[in-house]
């Protein structure tokens, strides 16, 4: 057991750390960073976002050692998530450019132990509050300076990609870097401010501003990924409310018949691939991912077991990286789809360790948003669908806010429905879980 300094100094510091109010803060403090990643980086480098980071990951260090007699240690890491990066950590061994893996690994391995830190202190309602606040901030920014730029200034801002297009209906970017991406988010922020609103959390009035900010972003963004993961979202959701309201003994029946249609799917859409991508292949935005696949696939087969090792972000400055350039005479920092980025990086060893991460990540937090009657459960179902959706035309879910919201999901289904639960001695006591916001 870990001896808790007695010099009042020190026992004044502890308590500073592990009090509720600085959890509260830092819990804003990290999903802040991890959302705006990318206008700190195009203000202040890597080098200041890595320092924001870093600083982070120590404040959540000293906050865990300060509350560390008031949690709960059993069954708190999924072994999914332990298992994959562990993998990653593996491909240090035979990656040929190691500096950019270390980097890229130490990166991952830092909004890893954020995303645990904030869902081992914060229960699920009180993320979803600093997520629902955080992320209308970032969408009331990033209207604003679309509004700045392509109405009342009538010109770009170059260092945060934003055209002014706002002026002629979308696309527009935001503060994100890209249409997908704030579609993606703005996605996120719809599932988070009706999971607000159906909880009472917020007052209506910003509930219902919320809601119009994240329908505007998302209507703006002209994405047509964004367009896709919203239907398949919405869908989600029926079938979750339908389930929540079906009878218990039903309910697991229920559950098989759709893994089995899931599945039906899946082998029907893997048989009809070729007219599927070829369908895809008719819009600009398709073709353009259909390129880099196509090439990537080629380099998959040169290293297909092991991957050529993980780096999260690609780095354009090694070898096979910059070759990739080429294609539309662009700069590329992922696959633009997640599942073919992790294969290409961790190759088929890794790619299987992270689809089974995320399908139990996923079945976990399903079936607990259709059996728990709190309606918050639904939140980490429908955020999980979201990522996972997004996944197959972008990589976000592997770096920063993606890979953060991930881990979050994953650790708070686990710690709910994992078998390790069942190991806690009966006589032992469950440690109290915070309450206060």
């Amino acid at each position: 057991m870990t001896r808790v300094p007695q010099h009042p100094v020190a026992v004044g510091v502890l308590e500073f750390f592990g009090s509720t109010r600085f959890a509260r803060v830092l819990t804003l403090a990290i999903l802040g960073t991890a959302f705006l990643s990318f206008p700190l980086r195009s203000m202040i480098g890597w080098p200041g976002l890595i320092a924001i980071v870093s600083a982070l990951v120590v404040f959540a260090g000293l906050s865990f050692v300060g509350r560390w007699h008031d949690l709960d240690w059993h069954g708190l890491l999924p072994i999914s998530l332990l298992v994959f990066v562990g993998w990653c950590a593996v491909t240090l061994l035979w990656s040929s450019y190691l500096p950019s893996t270390l980097n890229g690994l130490l990166y991952q391995l830092a909004y890893a132990f954020l995303g645990v830190y904030i869902a081992v202190v914060r229960d699920l309602i009180q993320v979803v509050r600093a997520l629902g606040d955080v992320l209308r901030v970032v969408l009331t920014a990033s209207l604003a300076v679309e509004i700045l730029a392509g109405l009342l200034l009538d010109t770009t801002v170059p260092f945060l990609n934003v055209t002014g297009g706002i002026a002629s209906g979308g696309p527009v970017q935001g503060i994100l870097g890209t249409r997908n991406m704030l579609g993606f988010v703005a996605m996120l922020a719809l599932v988070t401010f009706a999971i607000e609103l159906a909880t009472r959390s917020i007052r209506r009035g910003i509930g219902i501003y919320s809601a119009a900010i994240a329908v505007i972003a998302v209507v703006l963004s002209g994405s047509p990924v964004t367009l896709g993961v919203a239907v398949v979202t919405g869908v989600a959701t029926v079938i979750l409310l339908a389930l929540r309201r079906a009878a218990s003994e039903t309910r697991r029946g229920w559950h098989f018949v759709l893994l089995a249609v899931s599945l039906l799917g899946l082998i029907v859409g893997y048989l009809a691939r070729g007219s599927i991508l070829a369908l895809l292949s008719e819009r600009r935005e398709f073709t353009y991912r259909l390129e880099i696949w196509r090439e990537l696939w080629r380099l998959i087969d040169l290293n297909a077991l092991e991957g050529w090792g993980w780096t999260g972000f690609w780095r354009s400055n090694v070898s096979p990286f910059f070759a990739l350039d080429v294609i539309g005479n662009r700069s590329h920092t992922s696959a633009l789809n997640a599942f073919v980025d992790v294969y290409f990086q961790t190759g088929l060893v890794g790619f299987v360790i992270f689809v089974g991460f995320v399908a139990l990540a996923f079945g976990r937090a399903w079936v607990l948003a259709a059996a728990r009657k709190s309606i918050v459960f639904l939140w980490t179902a429908l955020v999980i669908v979201v990522l996972v959706s997004t996944s197959m035309a972008e990589s976000a879910v592997l770096v920063e806010y993606g890979w953060l919201l991930l881990v979050i999901c994953s650790v708070k289904a686990a710690r709910d429905l994992s078998w390790r639960g069942r190991l806690r001695r009966a006589d032992e006591p469950v440690a109290p879980v915070p309450v206060n916001s």
